[in-house]
């Protein structure tokens, strides 16, 4: 689990992922008080061991900003 602090354009040699996974959300507090987004996505449905957390990130209202606009230049679309 992370909690984001930034993000940076990635040069990485990526391309896109055979499988689909599930990501629940929720809205929960740090000790300070700040609200955060907590996603957590599971395993895929090909799992050996069933359902399980797999990768858990946070963001705090900064980095949610962040990501909207990231959000918007990919899909010109998304409003």
């Amino acid at each position: 689990m992370a909690r984001l602090r930034s993000f940076s354009e990635g040069t990485q040699n990526v391309s896109a992922h055979p499988t689909e996974v599930d990501c629940f959300h929720q809205v929960i507090r740090a000790k300070d008080g700040t609200r955060l987004l907590h996603l957590t996505t599971f395993g895929s449905d090909h799992r050996r061991s069933g359902p399980k957390s797999s990768q858990s990130l946070q963001l705090d209202e900064s980095t949610a900003h962040e990501l909207v606009a990231i959000i918007r230049s990919a899909f010109p679309g998304v409003k």
